[in-house]
Parts: C-alpha cells; structure tokens; sequence
C-alpha cells in the first residue's frame, strides 16, 4: 500500500522523526501542523498494521474543516472511512479515529479507551484536565509506540500546562523530561504557505503587539486574554529578586507580620496561603495547602473539619508559622449559617480565625495587578517563593471573560487567585509608577542576619 504524502520542511521532518513519548509542535501561527499531524497519522498507521490512533480537536466542525476534508481525498483507496464511527480502517488493520472534546462530559466519554497513540491537535484550546484525562487512554501491551503528540500555539485555556510541560520543562513528580519534547515552527518554516498567500505574513505582521508576538514570533510569555500578563518566573533571578516574581525561599523574620488567606472548596479545590510583609509593605507567599487531587480542578472532597485540622497542623509545626499571630482573610461566603454549622464556625473549633475578605472582584483583580507592577529597578511588590506550586501552576493562565470585560472566566482553576485577592483587598496600595522603590534593607540580607 503506498500514500503520497508530499514534502515535508525542515521542522516538519523534525516533527515527523522524533520518537519522544511526549512531542509537541509548533508555538506560531502557519507553521504546517495540521499537515504533519495528517502525515505522521498516515506514516505511523502504514508502518504497524493494528496500531490505534485518536485526532481529537476542540469541535467536530474543526475536525472536518482540518482533517477530514483533506484526509478523504488523501486515503482514497487506501483506506475505508466509516462516517458514522469518524474513523479511518486501513487495510492492514490499523483504525484513525477522530473525537472532539469541549466539555467535561467530552472527555468522560473516552473512559476506558484504548489507544497506543494520541494527537491532541491546536492543544492549547483544550483544558489540561481533558488532555490529561484522555492521555490515560495510551495504554496496552502490544510492541506499538505509545507517544502523545501535541500542535499548539500561545494562548488559550491550555497554555500554562503546554508551556510548563514544553516551554519552561518544570516537571511534576512522575514527569521525566527526557520523554518530552518541542519542535518550534513559525509560518516561515512554511514555504508552501508563503508561495500560496504571500500575505499571510503581513496579516500576521498587523496584529496587536500582544497577539503578534505569540502568533508570529511564536512567544509564549505573552498571551492574548491572561489577566496576569505582568507574571514572570525567572529562575535566574530568583535570588537578586529582579523582574521575577518567583523567587527562592527564606527565613521570615520574627517582626514581619504573617497573614492566612482562604478559598474553600470540597469538590473543586479549596485554597490556603500564608503571606509575610516586610517593612515596606511588600508582600510574599511563603506556603501554600491546595486541596486539589492532582487532576486540574478537581477537589480531594475534604470536609471543613480535615481541611482547619491540617491547616492547624502546618501552623503548629513550618517554622515560619509556628509560634506566631497569624491574620486570616477568608471569602464571606464561609458565614453562612443558613443549613446549619457555618464553615467558619468550623474554623474556630481549630482555632483558626478569619474577618470576612472584600469580595469585589474587581478591585481585586487590580490590587494584585498593582502589587505585581515592577518598579524602574525591577523590584515588584509581591512574590512568591518557588515552593507555592499551585499559585505558580494557576494563576499566570486565567484568562478574562468573555462576557464580564476586566473580570477573570470563573470556569476556570481561580481558587488560589481568589483567595490572594481577598489577602491583596486587605492591604491595598495605589498603582504603582516606574520609578525606583527605595529599599532601606534587602529582606533577604535581614533575614540571613536575624537567622
């Protein structure tokens, strides 16, 4: 059986050679990933007769337009598609199957399925629980390939995982990042695409400066839509403490006050943070407890008595904590009585004590925006040390809403970044200006004096 399958360009050969378990490709706009992901389906399907293979896409509307308008003429003879199943079946037994998966209750439906090889196309557009849902379905003991390929491009609800897994190679427990890998691709690499629409690159070259840079130059610390565009993690400056909000750990010192900050959750995850504010008012996330299972936004359904127990517990024994007068700031909505013991009376059991946060959401939004500004030296009023996994994981990727402009799409992971509004609303500040912060002691030259 043969297949023409044309002639790939550089990256492409790169894409369609790699033999990472974990490959993505792309990162900009026009740089032929639909092609290569049509093409390494059609490869991979001719070399191991049998192998299973599943395209998904965001909606079956893109499937057809992308794939399957092309992928009819293309196999032709070679192999018999089934409409009603959405699935190529080659001669040699090898199936392609093509799924979309919008919602949660797309993802539930490919609970126990088996496939040896996964091509989550335009990746970013999909959230990370539903891809890392559907990567459970890469399984079996047959001697085919198991590997997940990725197309992306900056922006949308899966960004922060692509890049964390691609971009920054931050790697969770049970992640190995030699099983990864990312083949960038600009529409430059495309040269049948500039021979076809030469001005492709000039529609691309007009967009906002935002848009722009992540589709053209194929940057992903820019994102269209994220809120928190001003987050930056930059390990190497993690110690001078510039132009990084991440920074490393330290001491705090017995005068600074320390805050508790609380989002509570059972099903979706509840959210406690600790914050120390120096003498000038800068604030920083020294630990963190997220209720979350591992999955994305999924709660690990504890009841308000575990959750203050624990919480009680960290207090009693991190040495940043322990011994000290901790201020809570909780959301309001822990006060409710109506249906019998309130959240908060729960709380006191454990002694642990809230005052009710400023819910305006708003306001929130733009104090933390404030406190992240950088000053002319580079210095940012908030931080956060590099243990907080969940703020770091979370917050930089919400997006606005599309029908509340200035607020954050509440369908998304924003417990953490609630419960840091509620502590930012608590000690607000005026927008800050470029100009240099006058700092009469590094906190981290104190705190190695004090320690």
């Amino acid at each position: 059986m043969e297949i023409y399958i044309g002639t790939p360009n550089e990256r492409q050969k790169e894409f369609l050679r790699c033999e990472k378990k974990y490959i993505a490709f792309g990162g900009a706009r026009g740089g032929g990933k639909s092609w290569a992901v049509r093409c390494k389906a059609k490869l991979l399907a001719l070399r191991y007769p049998g192998i299973r293979l599943l395209l998904v896409r965001r909606t079956l509307p893109e499937i057809e337009a992308n794939h399957l308008t092309f992928l009819r003429r293309e196999l032709a003879g070679a192999a018999a598609y089934r409409a009603g199943e959405r699935r190529f079946v080659f001669a040699n037994g090898s199936s392609l199957q093509f799924g979309y998966c919008g919602s949660d209750r797309d993802a539930e439906r490919y609970q126990g399925a088996e496939y040896d090889v996964i091509f989550f196309d335009e990746a970013t557009q999909l959230q990370e629980r539903w891809m890392r849902q559907l990567a459970a379905c890469v399984r079996g003991v047959n001697g085919f390939p198991k590997r997940i390929y990725y197309t992306c491009n900056p922006g949308g609800p899966g960004h922060g995982y692509i890049k964390r897994l691609f971009i920054d190679r931050r790697y969770e427990p049970g992640e190995n990042g030699e099983d990864y890998a990312f083949i960038p691709a600009r529409v430059t690499d495309n040269r049948v695409l500039l021979a076809r629409q030469p001005e492709y690159v000039k529609q691309l070259e007009a967009l906002p400066p935002k848009l722009r840079a992540a589709w053209l130059e194929g940057k992903w610390d820019v994102l269209a839509g994220q809120v928190f565009q001003e987050f930056t993690d930059d390990p190497a400056h993690y110690e001078d403490r510039r132009y990084s909000h991440v920074i490393r750990p330290f001491r705090i010192p017995r005068e600074w006050n320390v805050y508790r900050s609380y989002d509570f959750g059972y099903a979706k995850p509840f959210s406690c943070g600790w914050w120390a504010v120096d003498h000038d008012g800068c604030v920083y996330r020294i630990a963190e407890l997220y209720g979350c299972t591992g999955t994305p936004d999924e709660g690990v359904l504890w009841t308000p008595e575990k959750q203050f127990a624990e919480i009680r517990r960290i207090e009693e024994e991190h040495p940043d904590l322990r011994g000290r007068t901790i201020h809570g700031v909780a959301d309001p909505a822990i006060w409710d009585a109506s249906r019998g013991e309130s959240i908060y009376e729960t709380a006191l059991r454990h002694r642990i004590y809230f005052v009710k946060g400023d819910n305006q959401r708003i306001p929130g939004w733009m104090q933390m925006h404030y406190r992240m500004a950088f000053d002319g030296e580079g210095y940012p009023m908030l931080y956060v040390f590099e243990n907080c996994r969940a703020f770091i994981r979370t917050v930089p990727g919400l997006l606005y809403s599309g029908t509340a402009p200035e607020d954050v799409d509440t369908s998304q992971e924003d417990h953490v970044a609630d419960e840091s509004r509620y502590f930012c609303m608590m000690r607000p500040i005026a927008p800050r200006t470029a100009e240099v912060r006058q700092i009469g002691d590094d906190p981290l030259n104190m705190a190695k004096k004090i320690f």
